[in-house]
């Protein structure tokens, strides 16, 4: 027992200082994977890429959110690019204002992040120029996932709050409408298409006939251009390293039917050699390639002039039903986010005598359909796993296998323009074609031919697949819309002027003159008796829509059309388009008149 003294000073026990919050040193990398028509695609932002990593995990986090919620299926693009930048931007700004970009984040207080933006806003417009639309579009998407964040999140401040509700500093770009192409423009396309079309059925019977006389050249001898042909129709068989060992280093040695298989000049020199290209040779003969699809794309939008891009790009086999009558599509439109079925019939005889190809099928919609679902059958069989789309095109593309996939018309080498670069005119010579280049110039160009071919109204040009504010925004302002106008107006200015040179022609009576309008000599030298004399004055002959208590239910007319214009000559006077010499009279426009 201790004594008095010896007890030891008992030390009480603490609770530990709570450890300040530290971020961890490596952010994970967010990543968001989509498929949009058979095509996987990844996008990722990685935090640990920035000094701010914080605040860019966060933006990240609200991109993947986003872009989930709103079912975005090109994967939030935008919204990532804004992140990315945003984030280079504050690392390079924060320290020239004496702060660490490390201790930044949303919900934070130590940066007054409005006016961040609006420095990020200027080094945009500086980076891009004035005419860009890029500073209003990564403003918008980054406004756009602070506003996410502050709905959930009450550490927001109220500054920054407010400040992702108010739109950008500057205003989108507004471009030109596009216009559509001349009717010559129209006619080449159309032509230059067929012969592509020609040509492409005349590879294939050919290759097809090769095919039918091959065999396995590993038994055969792979110095046979019918065995190289049959064993593209194996994927795993007609690879580079397969046929480097078959074939000598130097292409000019190659056997003469090979080198025969590879592109030629017109003085008949080699202009691609390797075995990638003999490949890509092989595989035309069999499969369409997606410059060869290029040109039924662009005779199926001629056709089809309540079609848009994005729904034929969609259309696969269960969405195509033939019948009796001509075939019946399926067509989903996603920024309308519309589904509708549009019956598409046969030409009738006379139009598909002629529009018909001897031997190989008529040029209409189903005509069409029908020859792409035969140039592409091989593909289908060939390649099983292959999703049913309509537009299959097989290309050289992992590790340099041959692969079916939808073809996705956005390679530059692949694009529409470049497949206009390409085409020859009956002469030889390249289409002149206005640029720019965009397939959507020939949905415009099919609505301007219905305009022409139909006329009537907005409304029935706009048809079913278009209000009619849509189509007077970004159809009726076509060139060939405002010279139709004209030409209309035209005819019935010279319709007017026609009837003006009668010799019954209207007259204006002035007011010294009414006061003597029912004088018998005045009355009778203007072609009226005293009684109409009387009721001019007296206002009872008044028929102008200012008179009319409904104008389009007028006491002197039956039908219900609105009272027309009516024009007066102004004795004396003279107007350009008067062609009856000097002193003759001129015409005032003075009110209304029904049934005139």
């Amino acid at each position: 027992m201790p004594r008095r003294g010896e007890r030891k000073q008992r030390v009480r026990s603490s609770a530990p200082e709570p450890t300040p919050a530290r971020e961890p040193d490596h952010i994970g990398i967010r990543t968001l994977t989509w498929t949009r028509r058979g095509v996987k695609a990844r996008r990722t932002v990685d935090p640990a890429k920035y000094r701010c990593r914080t605040l860019a995990a966060q933006l990240a986090d609200e991109w993947i959110t986003y872009t989930r919620a709103m079912a975005r299926t090109d994967g939030g693009v935008d919204l990532a690019q804004a992140v990315r930048s945003f984030a280079k931007f504050v690392d390079r700004h924060l320290p020239t204002l004496g702060m660490d970009p490390a201790d930044v984040r949303l919900d934070g207080h130590e940066v007054d992040f409005v006016e961040v933006i609006h420095a990020w806003e200027e080094d945009l417009r500086q980076q891009h120029g004035l005419r860009s639309n890029s500073p209003h579009v990564k403003t918008n998407s980054l406004l756009t996932l602070i506003e996410q964040r502050a709905l959930k999140d009450t550490g927001i401040p109220q500054a920054l709050r407010l400040r992702a509700q108010a739109p950008p500093a500057y205003p989108p770009q507004r471009s030109e409408p596009l216009d559509e192409f001349s009717n010559a423009e129209r006619i080449a396309l159309r032509d230059a298409a067929r012969g592509a079309v020609r040509a492409l059925e005349a590879r294939l019977a050919r290759g097809r006939a090769l095919l039918a006389r091959g065999v396995d050249p590993r038994e055969g001898g792979w110095h046979v251009p019918e065995n190289l042909v049959w064993a593209a129709t194996r994927p795993g068989l007609l690879i580079v390293e397969v046929l480097e060992p078959q074939f000598p280093q130097n292409v000019l040695s190659w056997p003469e039917p090979v080198k025969a298989l590879l592109p030629t000049g017109p003085d008949g020199t080699l202009l691609k050699r390797g075995f990638r290209y003999l490949v890509a040779e092989l595989s035309a003969l069999l499969f369409p390639t997606e410059m060869d699809l290029q040109a039924f794309r662009v005779l199926l939008l001629l056709g089809m002039s309540d079609t848009s891009p994005e729904e034929l790009h969609g259309l696969k086999l269960p969405d195509i039903e033939f019948t009796d009558g001509g075939v019946r599509l399926v067509q989903r439109k996603s920024r309308a986010h519309r589904v509708r079925a549009d019956l598409h019939p046969d030409p009738g005889p006379e139009e598909e005598t002629a529009t018909e190809f001897a031997g190989d099928g008529a040029w209409g919609v189903p005509g069409l359909l029908r020859r792409l679902l035969a140039a592409t059958e091989l593909s289908r069989k060939v390649f099983p796993d292959a999703e049913p789309w309509l537009f299959l095109a097989v290309e050289r593309r992992h590790r340099g296998v041959l692969d079916a996939e939808v073809a996705q018309f956005k390679n530059r080498e692949r694009r529409f323009g470049s497949w206009i670069a390409q085409q020859r005119d009956a002469a030889g010579k390249p289409l002149d074609i206005s640029r720019p280049f965009e397939i959507r110039r020939l949905r415009k160009t099919t609505k301007v031919v219905r305009a022409v071919a139909l006329g009537g109204t907005v409304s029935d040009l706009a048809g079913d697949d278009h209000h009619v504010e849509v189509y007077r925004m970004h159809y009726a302002h076509g060139t060939t819309a405002h010279i139709l106008a004209g030409r209309a107006i035209n005819r019935a200015q010279k319709w007017v002027f026609e009837r003006m040179s009668t010799a019954a022609r209207p007259v204006l009576v002035t007011e010294e003159a009414e006061k003597h309008l029912e004088e018998p000599e005045v009355a009778e030298d203007l072609g009226l008796d005293t009684g109409q004399a009387r009721a001019m004055r007296s206002g009872e002959l008044d028929m102008g829509l200012v008179n009319c208590r409904n104008p389009y239910a007028s006491p002197h007319r039956k039908d219900t059309k609105v009272c027309g214009t009516y024009l007066l000559r102004l004795p004396g006077h003279r107007l350009p388009q008067d062609q009856d010499g000097p002193g003759a009279p001129g015409i005032a426009l003075v009110g209304h008149r029904a049934g005139r």
